[in-house]
Order: structure tokens, then sequence, then C-alpha cells
């Protein structure tokens, strides 16, 4: 084998942006993310929406919210017309 074809392995601490950190194994001498298991909607179950220039807004204004359908008229036959009478 080659000598120092590998870079040197380090223990480094990663930082997640919530404040979490773990201790891992890198070639970096640190490690920073913006999202963890301990932050990340997937794993917490919470859905954090990051609204710039009020998208969300702008998409209910325009599609507004889900109508739900009309009850269904029941298929009646109209009544006979009324008889008329000569007077």
């Amino acid at each position: 084998m080659k000598k120092n074809l590998h870079p040197e392995m380090l223990e480094v601490t990663a930082t997640c942006a919530c404040g979490h950190s773990f201790k891992t194994q890198s070639v970096l001498p640190e490690l920073k993310s913006t999202l963890c298991s301990n932050c990340h909607p997937f794993f917490t179950g919470k859905q954090k929406f990051v609204d710039t220039a009020g998208r969300i807004e702008k998409f209910m204004k325009k599609f507004g919210e889900t109508k739900k359908a009309a009850p269904a008229k029941s298929e009646e036959k109209p009544d006979a017309p009324a008889a008329t009478t000569d007077e």
C-alpha cells in the first residue's frame, strides 16, 4: 500500500444549530450542522413551515381552503302537474 494515501481520522464533536452535540470521527477538525435527529421534523413529529415572503398566505388566498362537497340531492321524480279545472 502507498504511504500517506489516506487522511488522518480525528475524533470530533459534531454540533447542530439547535445546540445538540455528539462525538464522531471525521477528517475535518469540526462539524456543524443545521438539522439533527433532535430537531428534524421527521424525527420529532412537528412540522415547521419556513415561510418567506408570505408564500403560504399567498397560496391560501389564491386557492383557498378545501371545501366540503355539497350533499347530493335525492333523485326523485317531480310530482304530476296539478289538474286544471275550467271555470
